[in-house]
Order: structure tokens, then C-alpha cells, then sequence
């Protein structure tokens, strides 16, 4: 194995619940997962992560002061790592940062203009790991008109594409997305609408618990017929076309203004709608393709979720529905290992972004190459 083909990515989503660490090793032929690290946020720090994607007093200053914050922790992330394995510093070619996303404000909501923004300073990753950092991904695709997201759908067809197979690659993060693959071509992605925040956001407000283990929650409840409606209204999921979205349409506030509309429900029974809704809006996009889909891989937390691969099972039929592991990557690693796989892309002068997913007006080589040590 040449050392230098090494790359690790960081990926810290909506939910906020740890940073996901992958080294893999890239070239032409392929990438191969080699091994993953969860490293753990601070409830303190991922109370303020939360307070700054929101408007508020003080911003700038708190912005600079947790920027720097989590550089250090995904530094401590790619160190935690490296000592897990046999490998040093020396042998990485690159870390591949996504950052926490503290706003996403996309073209296709009418933002003008629009912009994306990423925290984890890149400067001191590099500095304190002693490894080329590659960050601000979206960035450069929101410069070129695009969405700035979702980026993985490039990783999906170099790692999950089969000529003759037509599969749709769901992964369900904080936020939900989709690339819909036609043999060996991206024919496109996008984000459906909500995965995880809703329904962490509930359970946590409910129980005091960081998820619903397995959908256990869920599964006792009932759906709400008249919530489901007005969830399903939202503006965002009769779009088309290239689009993005994140918290800030989707969260507690807006799913708020709902309930206040009906009469009270049963906690139980709302987690339920929400993960009827979270289904429903994947399994929409993907039966809505005008190109056809036989097969179905889930990645990303959701994998884990017993009751909303149920809830997919039902609405996807007859159509195969399986995780990614069955082609070969763990789901819970296909993110991380996507921003290794850019970072790899960005040092070789390759496009990171797919103008038929983002939007954008051509392909991009996206982020920022902060080299490792001194001059």
C-alpha cells in the first residue's frame, strides 16, 4: 500500500452528536474504507454549535471563539485516529474537513444572495496534526450558482454505481439526501427534507435521550393523519430540480407551528409522524424519478433506525431495500469517507461538485488547501 494514498475525512452533521473520523485509501481504481473513529462533542459545546445556527447577540465574537474550538476538537479527531492505527502524520496525504455547517441559506429558497458557512477552523487542523487540510467545500460550488450541497452524490457513484444497475443511494444524516444512479452515470441528487434533526430534536425535548435507539419510540406511537398533512405542506418538498435545505427549515420552531394548529397529541404519536414524514419524503423522490429505481441503499445514522427502514420498507416496495453494507461500506462511515474521497479530488485537480446535483454552472475543483507545517 503507498502510504501517500492515505486521506482521512471529518464530517460533523445537524445532529451534532460526535465527529466522524475515516481514513481511507484513494486512487484511480477505487477507495477502500480502512478504519473509523467516533469522537465525541461536548454537551457544552454542542449547546453553543446549536445557540450560534441561530440568530443572536454576540455573534461574531462567539463565532471566532468556537470556530477555533472546533478546529481543535477535529484535530484531536484525525490524532485519535492516527493513534488507533499504525499510521503517522507523515503517512496522510491529506485531512478532507467538512466543518459543522452553522447556516446554509441556498439559491433555491430565494436567497440572494446565497451562502453557505462552515466552521472548524482549517489552520489549526493543519497546524495541530501536522497534515495538508482540505476544507470550505461548498463554498466554491455556491460561487458558481450551485447549492453548495449535497456533495456526496460524486462519492456515491465512485464507490456504489454497477453498469446495468439503476439504485438510488438514500442517506439519512440530520438532513436527508438522495443520488439517484443510472448504471455507471450520476443522473442526479438532492436533499429530500428531514432524516434525523426532527426526530432527536423530539426525543430530546421528550425523554432526555440524544436519539430514539432503533425507532422504538416511534414504533409505539400512531401517525397523525391531520400532522402528517401539514408537515407534508411545507414549501420545500414541492420543489425541483437542484435543492438543498438544512435546520433552518426544518426544526422545532416550524414543526411548533404545526402542533399549535391541531389539537394536543400524544408525544408518542407525533415521534411516529415524524418519522412517517421523513420516510415518506424519501420514498416520494424516489418513486417520483422519472428514470426508475430497482435497488435502494441506505447510509448515514438512519441505517440504524429498525422502525423508519420499516417505514421505507412499506412505502419502496416492491423495490429492493438494503444498506450500503451490502456493497461493501458500513453506512455509518459513507460521509466521512466522502470528504476523504474530495479531499483526495481537490490535491489531484478533479471536480468535486456534479452541476446536475448542485445546480452549479460547471464542475468545480471545490476547497482550500491548507499545507501541512512550516515554510
Amino acid at each position: 500500500m503507498a502510504a501517500r494514498e492515505l486521506y482521512i475525512g471529518l464530517m460533523s452533521g445537524t445532529s451534532i452528536d460526535a465527529i466522524d473520523a475515516a481514513l481511507i485509501r484513494c486512487t484511480d481504481q477505487g477507495c477502500e474504507l480502512l478504519a473509523t473513529l467516533e469522537h465525541p462533542i461536548a454537551p457544552e459545546l454542542r449547546r453553543d454549535i446549536a445557540a450560534i445556527s441561530h440568530p443572536g447577540a454576540d455573534e461574531i465574537e462567539r463565532l471566532g471563539r468556537l470556530d477555533r474550538q472546533l478546529g481543535v476538537l477535529f484535530a484531536d479527531a484525525v490524532l485519535a485516529l492516527l493513534a488507533s492505527t499504525r499510521h503517522g502524520a507523515d503517512d496522510i496525504a491529506a485531512v478532507g474537513s467538512h466543518g459543522q455547517t452553522i447556516r446554509h441559506r441556498p439559491p433555491s429558497a430565494g436567497n440572494t444572495p446565497a451562502f453557505t458557512l462552515q466552521i472548524g477552523d482549517p489552520n489549526t487542523i493543519a497546524e495541530l496534526t501536522g497534515i495538508t487540510t482540505v476544507a470550505d467545500f461548498r463554498r466554491r460550488d455556491i460561487a458558481a450558482g450551485g447549492e453548495g450541497a449535497p456533495l456526496a452524490p460524486g462519492f456515491h457513484a465512485a464507490a456504489f454505481a454497477s453498469e446495468g444497475r439503476s439504485r438510488a443511494i438514500v442517506n439519512i444524516g440530520g438532513i436527508a439526501n438522495i443520488t439517484l444512479l443510472r448504471g455507471t452515470h450520476l443522473v442526479s441528487g438532492f436533499d429530500t427534507g428531514p432524516g434525523n434533526t426532527l426526530l432527536d430534536h423530539w426525543t430530546r425535548r421528550h425523554r432526555s435521550l440524544p436519539y430514539d435507539r432503533d425507532g422504538e419510540w416511534a414504533a409505539e406511537g400512531q401517525v397523525s393523519a391531520a400532522l402528517l398533512e401539514q408537515l407534508r405542506s411545507h414549501p420545500y418538498l414541492a420543489r425541483r430540480g437542484p435543492r438543498s435545505t438544512g435546520k433552518e427549515a426544518f426544526n422545532l420552531a416550524w414543526l411548533d407551528s404545526c402542533l399549535h394548529t391541531l389539537p394536543a397529541l400524544d408525544p408518542r404519536d407525533v415521534q411516529a409522524t415524524l418519522a412517517e414524514i421523513t420516510a415518506d419524503s424519501i420514498a416520494s423522490a424516489i418513486t417520483g424519478a422519472a428514470e426508475g429505481v430497482d435497488e435502494v441503499y441506505v447510509c448515514g445514522g438512519g441505517a440504524r433506525n429498525t422502525d423508519l427502514m420499516r417505514r421505507l420498507y412499506r412505502l419502496l416496495a416492491p423495490r429492493r431495500l438494503d444498506t450500503t453494507a451490502t456493497l461493501g461500506m458500513d453506512p455509518e462511515w459513507v460521509e466521512a469517507a466522502a470528504f476523504a474521497w474530495l479531499a483526495w479530488r481537490t490535491l489531484s485537480g478533479l471536480a468535486g461538485n456534479a452541476a446536475a446535483v448542485t445546480g452549479a454552472s460547471g464542475a468545480r475543483v471545490l476547497g482550500g488547501i491548507y499545507p501541512a507545517g512550516g515554510v
